[in-house]
């Protein structure tokens, strides 16, 4: 567990010096050594209401003053109370330290409490907004990092609940003939006026300024302490001896500081113990020292500068959020990019315009106006690198294959410069189809062909060269085959003069052939009719010879016949 911080007494914290605000050192030591978390307490108010109030018109606290003691309520934390300087303090003359004061008590507290006298009226407004933009705008010098856009939660855990104390309040808390309690007579008092008149604006400006740094805010009203004639002996007063109601009154604002003060809280969420407060006191006295802070006697016009400034880093902001979200490099055309500039630059400026204030000669707006500019040449110039980046990715991914095969001698042959032409033109459609090449699709491509020259020159030399050997040796080889041609025509011509003989030689064999097959058939013809003719005789001399036999045979018989009749015989 931590130990618990004792001091006997408070401690100048920041010291105002001559005008001049000053770590001491002293106090610094005291916050290293606390490791608990810290629930922060600051009071901000005019003259006379320091810790220990003297009984003179001389203000008590010179700069911020620090007390370390265990927090009443909240076990393993330690309670810190931050009291500063009185608001224009006469004896002090530069008011320039009461801003610087005022805007370090917001900075390091967790509640702050904004202590005001009689009622709550538009110049402590004005004041208290005012200042709050200046702590904002300290809070962003000290930390650069800030010029972003910051999360709202994260920038509502730093900034500090608004307690707002009115000291001898006389008025009756009545609204519209109702009673009202002390946080609704404060809500009333930053309530916004629901027109768009310029008057209005200026009005509602400061409290829309105050509701939004403090979304938590608490009202109380004291009485006076006493009768007037005892004011000066305040201190030695016994409570009892003080009016009863500003007794309960103070029960009960302390009541709440002791169980509503919340822990101090860095961006991201993180608990402050004491060497983390300890940082944050050098680096907001660190920025005031070198930074030129506007004073309260200029308030309206450094209102203006803090208000415009943001509204012009609102804006950028704005615009670079928007242009992140719409372009995607490299545009196809530069008309595509200037249309989505044009767009984010009307929102932007419209932003600007609802944020600004007071904006003398357009000052703000014009520096605007430069400041879009550039961010258009920025985008511009990276529209172009990114469309150059891009299509020598291409080129290189698409042409890489080509150039192998160069390498590779796939080209060195005659026609090798055609067929390299050929296939870049295929390579260079494909290139003119590949999407969101950018404006400087057609130069790269052009560029690149260029740089290529070499090569393709190369090529057609090459191309060239072997062309006219293998013209030569194509000439030679038509000359072999005319040759050979001819010598095959010759060849051809003996055997077919070779096939006629033969032909006609074979064509006389059987001419010879057939007039002896003839004449053979002619003699076997004649044979045959000699034959027959020879037949025929005989068989007619047979027959006449059968015929003559058969004549004398009959004769023969007739004889015969006769010898043997007896008439034959007598006779």
């Amino acid at each position: 567990m931590a130990s618990e911080t004792h001091m006997p007494a408070p401690v100048c914290l920041i010291e105002n010096t001559n005008g001049k605000l000053e770590v001491n050192p002293e106090a610094l030591k005291i916050l290293s050594a606390i490791t608990q978390p810290l629930v922060v307490v600051a009071i901000v108010g005019l003259y006379r209401t320091g810790f220990s109030i003297g009984s003179t018109v001389q203000s008590h606290t010179k700069g911020i003053w620090m007390w370390c003691v265990p927090h009443p309520e909240k076990a393993d934390h330690t309670l810190v109370l931050l009291d500063t300087e009185g608001l224009e303090d006469v004896e002090k003359g530069d008011k320039n330290n009461d801003t610087q004061i005022f805007a370090l008590a917001i900075l390091l507290s967790s509640t702050f409490v904004y202590n005001t006298m009689n009622k709550i009226d538009q110049t402590a407004i004005d004041l208290l907004h005012f200042v709050t933009e200046l702590s904002n705008l300290l809070r962003t010098l000290s930390s650069p990092d800030l010029n972003r856009v910051e999360d709202e939660a994260d920038l509502v855990s730093f900034y500090p609940d608004l307690v707002w104390t009115l000291r001898d309040f006389y008025l009756s808390l009545e609204a519209d003939g109702q009673s009202i309690t002390a946080d609704e007579y404060l809500e009333n008092s930053l309530k916004l006026k629901p027109d768009t008149h310029q008057n209005h604006q200026n009005f509602n400006l400061p409290r829309c300024c105050i509701q939004k740094f403090f979304p938590i805010k608490k009202c109380f009203i004291f009485d006076s302490p006493t009768h007037r004639k005892k004011l000066a002996q305040l201190e030695t007063l016994h409570d009892d001896e003080l009016d009863p109601d500003f007794v309960q009154q103070v029960a009960d604002f302390c009541y709440y500081i002791f169980r509503h003060s919340k822990t101090k809280t860095l961006s991201g969420g993180i608990k402050a113990n004491g060497p983390e407060l300890e940082s944050l006191v050098l680096t907001f006295v660190s920025a005031i020292t070198s930074a030129n802070l506007p004073c309260l006697e200029n308030s309206v016009l450094a209102l203006a500068q803090i208000k415009n400034s943001a509204a012009v880093q609102k804006a950028i902001a704005h615009y670079d959020k928007q242009m992140a979200q719409k372009v995607q490099l490299p545009t196809e055309t530069l008309q595509e990019l200037l249309d989505l500039h044009r767009a984010s630059e009307k929102e932007a400026i419209e932003i600007f315009m609802k944020n600004s204030f007071k904006d003398v000669d357009q000052k703000f707006q014009k520096e605007l106006g430069t400041l879009l500019k550039a961010k258009q040449d920025d985008f511009c110039k990276q529209n172009l690198e990114a469309s150059s980046d891009r299509c020598s990715a291409l080129l290189q991914n698409i042409f890489g294959s080509l150039e192998e095969d160069v390498k590779q001698g796939i080209y060195s042959k005659p026609g090798g410069h055609c067929l390299f032409m050929q296939k870049t033109e295929e390579l260079k459609a494909k290139y003119y189809q590949e999407p969101r090449k950018g404006i400087q699709a057609e130069e790269a491509l052009q560029k690149y062909l260029q740089s290529k020259k070499s090569m393709s020159d190369a090529i057609l030399q090459t191309d060239k060269t072997l062309t006219a050997r293998a013209k030569e040796m194509e000439e030679t080889r038509l000359r072999v085959r005319a040759a050979e041609a001819e010598a095959q025509r010759l060849e051809k011509i003996r055997r077919e003069q070779q096939q006629m003989i033969e032909q006609r030689e074979r064509q006389y064999q059987e001419q010879l052939r057939q007039m002896e097959m003839e004449r053979t058939r002619r003699l076997a013809e004649e044979q045959r009719a000699l034959e027959r003719k020879l037949q025929e005789e005989t068989a007619k001399h047979q027959e006449r010879v059968e015929a003559e036999m058969r004549q004398l045979q009959n004769q023969l018989q007739q004889q015969q016949y006769n010898a043997s009749s007896p008439d034959c015989i007598l006779l």
